[in-house]
């Protein structure tokens, strides 16, 4: 069997019995068919060897790829050198004879600090009472039956956008992916659908946050479209990971924020905060839908950051020691 056949079957295969996002099956399409120009057009699946996989490893590093991205493309080869060896076509994993280092990984997860959290919020706020104020508030909007390429729907689809990001810590992908019916407006939760098919409900304990997406809701369920999505972009559609994205970038430039802002840092502020205001690291972890509290760990390294810098600030043993 040539290596590309093997790889083609092998995302058809094991896509089909593991229950995985679009992204994952395209993230492992890219990175395999990466593996597999580096192999070779007629490369033989049998001819892969441990061998290959630390010269193709050694040319990661060389053409500047971290230490995070090499390990997840090994990985990748891991796991479909696996699926073989379970089908029968490969005798053993040429993965025993392999020794691998990828040097340090630390990735720290970026987060905002309270203050442009708080100007970004405030912003998108802003943006909704102008838009409001010219509209001459939702009872109009109501009347008109605003589209969903409507000023009016966007400035309160963008602020609840942005609550409901901060406020549950939902990745990107998981507030795309929401519905209108996984809103459960009198639990005050979310339904979500989380990574790696473990779903778990989202809680809103704001009253604030609450009345936003309610507020939300309710303009959304009389927007004329065909798709079952909660957020909507300007067809009527889903709205799109990228769109979200596009969203956070336009109030970060118009709230006059500095540095790039994605999404995910918004995951991350709410995270650090809640770590950083005493609250157990096991309950951030089911606030996340972290599967491995080692994930969840990565944060106490930016609130043991700000501990030891209040404590050099702050320490009484500062004020109290004897001069010698």
């Amino acid at each position: 069997m040539q290596l590309r056949q093997a790889i083609d079957e092998f995302l058809n295969g094991y896509f089909a019995t593991h229950h995985r996002s679009k992204k994952t099956r395209a993230a492992y399409g890219s990175d395999l068919e990466q593996f597999g120009s580096y192999a070779g057009k007629d490369f033989a699946l049998l001819a892969l060897s441990g061998l290959l996989i630390e010269e193709w490893a050694a040319h990661l590093k060389a053409a500047g790829y971290s230490p995070a991205s090499m390990r997840r493309k090994i990985v990748v080869l891991k796991v479909f050198c696996s699926y073989w060896v379970r089908r029968g076509e490969l005798t053993e994993s040429p993965f025993w004879r392999v020794k691998l280092s990828f040097g340090r990984i630390q990735q720290l997860p970026r987060a905002l600090t309270q203050t442009e959290m708080r100007t970004l919020l405030d912003h998108a706020g802003r943006n909704r009472a102008v838009v409001g104020s010219q509209r001459k508030g939702m009872a109009l909007a109501r009347v008109n039956t605003p589209r969903a390429s409507s000023s009016a729907y966007r400035a309160v689809r963008n602020l609840a956008l942005v609550d409901l990001l901060f406020a549950t810590g939902l990745r990107v992908g998981e507030v795309s992916a929401l519905n209108l019916i996984d809103f459960a407006v009198s639990d005050s939760c979310f339904r979500v659908k989380g990574k790696g098919g473990r779903d778990r409900l989202a809680f809103v304990v704001d009253e604030q946050t609450l009345r936003i997406q309610r507020e939300h809701l309710d303009l959304r369920s009389i927007i004329a479209s065909d798709s079952p999505a909660l957020f909507v972009n300007a067809s009527g559609q889903r709205l799109s990971t990228q769109g979200i994205a596009n969203i956070i970038s336009q109030f970060r430039k118009d709230a006059g924020i500095e540095r790039h802002i994605t999404p995910h840092m918004l995951r991350h502020t709410v995270a650090t905060l809640l770590l950083r205001n005493g609250v157990d690291i096991r309950v951030v972890q089911e606030f996340l839908g972290h599967a491995s509290i080692a994930t969840t760990q990565r944060y106490t390294h930016i609130t043991k950051d700000h501990l030891i810098e209040v404590l050099r600030k702050r320490h009484p043993s500062l004020t109290l020691r004897v001069a010698s």
